[in-house]
Protein backbone atom coordinates (compact mmCIF):
# COMPACT_ATOMS: atom_id res chain seq x y z
CA UNK A 1 0.00 0.00 0.00
CA UNK A 2 0.81 3.71 -0.01
CA UNK A 3 1.65 3.31 3.88
CA UNK A 4 4.63 1.15 4.44
CA UNK A 5 4.24 0.14 8.20
CA UNK A 6 7.95 0.28 9.38
CA UNK A 7 7.60 4.00 7.72
CA UNK A 8 4.47 4.79 9.79
CA UNK A 9 5.85 2.89 13.02
CA UNK A 10 9.06 5.29 12.92
CA UNK A 11 6.90 8.23 12.51
CA UNK A 12 4.70 7.18 15.46
CA UNK A 13 7.86 6.68 17.47
CA UNK A 14 9.55 9.82 16.58
CA UNK A 15 6.86 12.20 17.98
CA UNK A 16 6.53 9.74 21.06
CA UNK A 17 9.68 10.38 21.94
CA UNK A 18 9.36 14.15 22.94
CA UNK A 19 7.84 12.51 26.28
CA UNK A 20 4.85 10.68 27.98
CA UNK A 21 2.37 13.07 27.27
CA UNK A 22 3.08 13.28 23.54
CA UNK A 23 -0.47 11.78 21.78
CA UNK A 24 0.29 10.23 18.42
CA UNK A 25 -2.53 8.81 16.47
CA UNK A 26 -2.68 6.49 13.61
CA UNK A 27 -5.79 6.44 11.88
CA UNK A 28 -6.58 4.03 8.71
CA UNK A 29 -8.99 2.30 6.60
CA UNK A 30 -7.03 -0.87 6.87
CA UNK A 31 -7.26 -3.24 9.96
CA UNK A 32 -4.12 -4.82 8.52
CA UNK A 33 -1.99 -1.56 8.26
CA UNK A 34 -2.75 -0.88 11.88
CA UNK A 35 -1.80 -4.55 12.78
CA UNK A 36 1.57 -4.00 11.41
CA UNK A 37 2.03 -0.82 12.77
CA UNK A 38 1.85 -2.09 15.48
CA UNK A 39 4.30 -4.91 15.31
CA UNK A 40 6.68 -2.66 13.63
CA UNK A 41 6.55 -0.10 16.78
CA UNK A 42 7.15 -2.85 19.20
CA UNK A 43 10.47 -3.98 16.70
CA UNK A 44 12.11 -0.12 16.14
CA UNK A 45 11.29 0.76 20.07
CA UNK A 46 14.70 -1.34 20.94
CA UNK A 47 16.68 -0.06 18.28
CA UNK A 48 16.64 3.53 19.47
CA UNK A 49 17.80 5.00 23.14
CA UNK A 50 14.41 6.99 23.53
CA UNK A 51 12.15 3.51 22.91
CA UNK A 52 11.17 3.21 26.40
CA UNK A 53 9.93 6.90 26.79
CA UNK A 54 8.35 6.53 23.38
CA UNK A 55 6.45 3.07 24.08
CA UNK A 56 5.31 4.98 27.36
CA UNK A 57 3.65 7.58 25.30
CA UNK A 58 1.78 5.50 23.08
CA UNK A 59 0.64 3.24 25.70
CA UNK A 60 -0.96 6.69 27.53
CA UNK A 61 -1.47 8.28 25.06
CA UNK A 62 -1.59 6.69 21.57
CA UNK A 63 -4.24 4.86 19.60
CA UNK A 64 -4.30 3.27 16.42
CA UNK A 65 -7.68 4.24 14.71
CA UNK A 66 -9.74 1.97 11.79
CA UNK A 67 -11.78 4.53 10.38
CA UNK A 68 -15.07 3.04 7.93
CA UNK A 69 -13.74 5.03 4.71
CA UNK A 70 -11.27 8.14 4.02
CA UNK A 71 -14.21 10.45 4.81
CA UNK A 72 -14.27 9.47 8.43
CA UNK A 73 -11.05 9.60 8.76
CA UNK A 74 -10.56 12.56 7.45
CA UNK A 75 -13.61 14.23 9.59
CA UNK A 76 -11.91 12.92 12.17
CA UNK A 77 -8.45 14.65 11.80
CA UNK A 78 -9.94 17.81 11.48
CA UNK A 79 -11.59 17.37 14.59
CA UNK A 80 -8.63 16.37 16.55
CA UNK A 81 -6.92 18.89 14.81
CA UNK A 82 -3.39 17.70 14.86
CA UNK A 83 0.06 19.70 15.58
CA UNK A 84 1.10 17.62 12.81
CA UNK A 85 -0.51 15.41 10.13
CA UNK A 86 0.43 13.12 8.14
CA UNK A 87 -1.31 12.14 4.41
CA UNK A 88 -0.10 8.99 3.38
CA UNK A 89 -2.17 7.55 0.67
CA UNK A 90 -2.37 7.06 -3.01
CA UNK A 91 -3.30 10.58 -4.00
CA UNK A 92 -2.31 12.26 -0.98
CA UNK A 93 -3.35 15.84 -2.70
CA UNK A 94 -6.49 14.99 -3.51
CA UNK A 95 -7.04 14.99 0.42
CA UNK A 96 -5.33 17.71 0.97
CA UNK A 97 -8.45 20.63 0.13
CA UNK A 98 -10.54 18.59 3.17
CA UNK A 99 -8.55 19.60 5.46
CA UNK A 100 -9.34 22.26 7.35
CA UNK A 101 -7.75 21.97 11.02
CA UNK A 102 -3.94 21.20 11.25
CA UNK A 103 -0.66 22.78 12.65
CA UNK A 104 1.36 21.51 9.30
CA UNK A 105 0.17 19.11 7.10
CA UNK A 106 2.93 16.33 5.59
CA UNK A 107 1.76 14.82 1.90
CA UNK A 108 3.53 11.50 1.05
CA UNK A 109 5.13 8.61 2.64
CA UNK A 110 8.14 10.60 1.67
CA UNK A 111 7.13 13.69 4.05
CA UNK A 112 7.90 12.57 7.78
CA UNK A 113 7.09 15.14 10.20
CA UNK A 114 10.91 14.90 11.34
CA UNK A 115 11.75 16.65 7.86
CA UNK A 116 9.54 19.05 8.42
CA UNK A 117 10.94 19.99 12.42
CA UNK A 118 14.39 20.07 11.12
CA UNK A 119 14.51 21.37 7.50
CA UNK A 120 11.38 21.22 4.79
CA UNK A 121 8.75 23.13 7.17
CA UNK A 122 8.36 26.56 7.69
CA UNK A 123 8.62 26.73 11.04
CA UNK A 124 8.43 24.29 14.09
CA UNK A 125 6.13 26.67 16.09
CA UNK A 126 2.78 25.08 15.79
CA UNK A 127 -0.77 24.52 17.68
CA UNK A 128 -0.65 21.78 19.97
CA UNK A 129 -3.69 19.80 21.86
CA UNK A 130 -6.26 20.86 19.09
CA UNK A 131 -5.73 24.76 19.21
CA UNK A 132 -5.18 23.88 15.35
CA UNK A 133 -9.17 24.37 15.45
CA UNK A 134 -7.93 28.41 15.94
CA UNK A 135 -4.58 28.81 15.34
CA UNK A 136 -2.23 28.44 12.51
CA UNK A 137 1.72 27.91 13.17
CA UNK A 138 3.86 30.68 13.97
CA UNK A 139 5.01 33.07 10.53
CA UNK A 140 5.28 36.62 9.74
CA UNK A 141 1.97 37.49 10.24
CA UNK A 142 2.27 37.13 14.25
CA UNK A 143 5.00 40.14 14.13
CA UNK A 144 2.70 42.45 11.78
CA UNK A 145 0.69 44.76 12.93
CA UNK A 146 -2.24 45.20 10.03
CA UNK A 147 -4.14 48.66 10.67
CA UNK A 148 -7.73 48.56 8.62
CA UNK A 149 -8.81 51.42 6.72
CA UNK A 150 -12.14 52.30 5.72
CA UNK A 151 -13.49 54.84 3.65
CA UNK A 152 -17.14 55.39 2.55
CA UNK A 153 -18.30 57.76 -0.36
CA UNK A 154 -21.84 59.37 0.27
CA UNK A 155 -22.94 56.96 -1.78
CA UNK A 156 -21.51 53.80 -0.29
CA UNK A 157 -22.88 55.43 3.16
CA UNK A 158 -26.39 55.75 1.49
CA UNK A 159 -26.16 51.98 0.59
CA UNK A 160 -25.05 50.76 3.98
CA UNK A 161 -26.75 53.60 5.88
CA UNK A 162 -30.16 51.78 6.82
CA UNK A 163 -28.64 48.48 6.97
CA UNK A 164 -25.99 49.87 9.89
CA UNK A 165 -29.00 51.60 11.71
CA UNK A 166 -31.09 48.48 11.91
CA UNK A 167 -27.94 46.60 13.37
CA UNK A 168 -27.21 49.62 15.34
CA UNK A 169 -30.86 49.42 17.39
CA UNK A 170 -30.78 45.84 17.55
CA UNK A 171 -27.21 45.92 19.48
CA UNK A 172 -28.61 48.71 21.46
CA UNK A 173 -26.51 51.62 20.90
CA UNK A 174 -28.39 54.42 19.42
CA UNK A 175 -25.29 56.50 19.23
CA UNK A 176 -24.39 54.19 16.75
CA UNK A 177 -27.16 54.51 14.83
CA UNK A 178 -27.73 58.71 15.44
CA UNK A 179 -23.69 58.52 13.82
CA UNK A 180 -25.12 57.17 10.56
CA UNK A 181 -28.45 58.36 10.46
CA UNK A 182 -27.38 62.50 10.70
CA UNK A 183 -25.37 61.87 7.82
CA UNK A 184 -27.99 59.94 5.52
CA UNK A 185 -30.34 63.20 6.99
CA UNK A 186 -28.37 65.92 5.61
CA UNK A 187 -27.11 63.85 2.82
CA UNK A 188 -30.76 64.67 1.23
Amino acid sequence: GAAPPRWVAADLLAQAEHGPDSVCLLVTTSPALAQAVAREVQALARSIPTGERALVALERNGALLVARDLDAAVEFANRFAPEHLQIVVRDPETILPRVTHAGSVFLGAHSPVAAGDYASGPNHVLPTAGAARSYGGLSLWAFLRLVPVQRLTPQALADLGEAVVRLAQAEGLPGHAQAVRVRLEEAQ
